[in-house]
């Protein structure tokens, strides 16, 4: 086997393991809440995530950011990127089953190019990526229809939408603020949990004091929930942010909602409607439409002499290497290195 066609099946494998632990995601938040309240699990996700990445991050040989400026983005990105859209999954996921909120978390590059034309960093929008935008909208609806979908169904679907939402304005946020400044990402990820979970702390008092049920079934799944679908996911999001553009991106995101979809139906027999199944059909399409012309999740105007995506400015480490001032170290990356090419 030449060393192409290697690479080639170490990235589709590499593409398949992100696929399942992101699509995964719903399913865990499915069976944690069995015995945590939606406020419990997003506590537990932000907290034994950050613990991971906090460690991972000294391991690598980095430390925290420093600064108040930079911790002042860390704590608005957090509190976009993972407080708010956790709590809304665990609360939208209590009436709503994880297949659906996968396909529904799949609206996220929609409403980042919907972002991007609002804020005018998407310009000259070609006719594919409109009509693309347009298409997922409408496929969404269609998922959502509110014409026939009403109570605790209809909150849930509401909630998740405005996780996948939260999500978007996160990323426009952290590609602008916090990514390619110095600051290895591993770091930032490690220091975003961190804030996150200071962040919904504040509210335990409020919604977290209720009565647990830690059973083995919700243990697992809190733990694997926090570890590999927060911990890692989340550092490779960043790692996305960081390097946006490689086509492996979008097909994760396609894949996404076919994963929870099929995890919910085998593992928890949830029931797919051909309503469902034709609006996931139109999403995913409507999602590779928009990204036809340029990236969907990360939408940003360059000034002149800035670096582009993935390329690091004049005198900045580039992603993964030591920011200047911490001491050079050939530790690898201890979340990313197997992964990151799949970028």
């Amino acid at each position: 086997m030449t060393n192409g066609s290697t690479r080639s099946l170490r990235g589709g494998l590499r593409v398949a393991v992100l696929a399942l632990l992101w699509g995964s995601t719903f399913l865990w938040i499915e069976l944690a809440l069995r015995g945590l309240s939606p406020l419990q699990v997003t506590f537990a996700r932000c907290v034994l995530g950050a613990l991971v990445l906090v460690v991972a991050c000294r391991l690598a040989g980095h430390r925290l950011p420093r600064g108040i400026a930079v911790w002042r983005h860390i704590v608005v990105a957090a509190f976009f990127c993972n407080a708010l859209p956790f709590a809304l999954f665990s609360l939208g996921q209590q009436s709503v089953g994880s297949g659906l909120a996968g396909v529904l978390n799949a609206t996220t590059p929609l409403w980042s190019l919907a972002l991007g034309l609002a804020l005018g960093s998407e310009r000259g929008l070609r006719p594919v990526r409109l009509t693309g935008l347009l298409l997922g909208f409408a496929g969404t609806i269609l998922i959502f229809a509110p014409w026939q979908t009403t109570g605790a169904a209809g909150w849930g679907a509401l909630a998740i939408i405005g996780a996948a939402a939260s999500y978007a304005v996160a990323f426009t946020y952290m590609g602008r603020t916090l990514v390619r400044k110095g600051t290895p990402t591993i770091s930032l990820s490690a220091a975003q949990l961190v804030a996150a979970s200071g962040l919904t702390a504040v509210a335990v008092p409020i919604g977290g004091l209720q009565s647990i049920d830690p059973g083995p079934t919700v243990v697992v799944a809190a733990v694997v929930l926090s570890v590999f679908c927060t911990a890692i996911t989340f550092h490779l999001t960043y790692r996305i942010i960081n390097d946006e553009g490689a086509t492996s991106a979008a097909v994760v995101g396609y894949l996404l909602p076919v994963v929870s979809v099929l995890l919910g139906a085998v593992v928890l027999g949830e029931e797919i409607g051909v309503r469902v199944v034709l609006g996931m059909a139109v999403v995913l399409v409507g999602v590779g439409m928009t990204r036809r012309q340029g990236p969907a999740v990360v939408t940003e105007e360059r000034a002149p002499g800035e670096p582009a995506a993935g390329e690091p400015a004049a005198g900045e480490p580039a992603a993964g290497e030591p920011a200047a001032g911490e001491p050079a170290t050939h530790t690898p990356d201890a979340l990313s290195t197997d992964l990151e090419d799949v970028r």
